[in-house]
């Protein structure tokens, strides 16, 4: 799958890669493991769960992956919002990489209601 052409599969890829350096970072420089860890899950997983839904067996799977990668958007936002809270990175960091997930789970939504609607219609 070419990543240049679908923006969702580009945009989470280099979200995950972000946030592979904020883990590093957090890992490092302050010693923060357990949150740290939980983000790197849940971010790099959304890109898994859409690459996944790329090579889906039906619509049906297609729509069920789209949703694992929502999920764990939703979990990624948290835990950026708990580092801020918790002074592990500033609000101007936290509000950056933040709007990359927002981002990110703005498409997410989109292509899920697109894969919904055209389900709807072939039954």
């Amino acid at each position: 799958m070419n990543y240049n052409n679908s923006p969702l599969l580009e945009k989470s890829l280099k979200f995950a890669s972000r946030v592979v350096k904020l883990y590093k970072y957090l890992h490092d420089s302050k010693k923060e493991t357990i949150i740290s860890k939980q983000l790197l899950r849940s971010a790099t997983s959304i890109g898994a769960n859409a690459n996944e839904a790329a090579y889906a067996l039906s619509k049906s799977d297609f729509i069920f992956k789209l949703h694992i990668s929502l999920k764990e958007c939703a979990e990624t936002e948290y835990w950026l919002r708990l580092l801020e809270m918790s002074d592990y990175i500033t609000e101007e960091e936290a509000q950056s990489i933040i709007n990359d997930c927002l981002e990110v789970k703005r498409i997410l939504v989109a292509s899920l209601n697109t894969a919904k609607s055209e389900n709807k219609d072939s039954e």
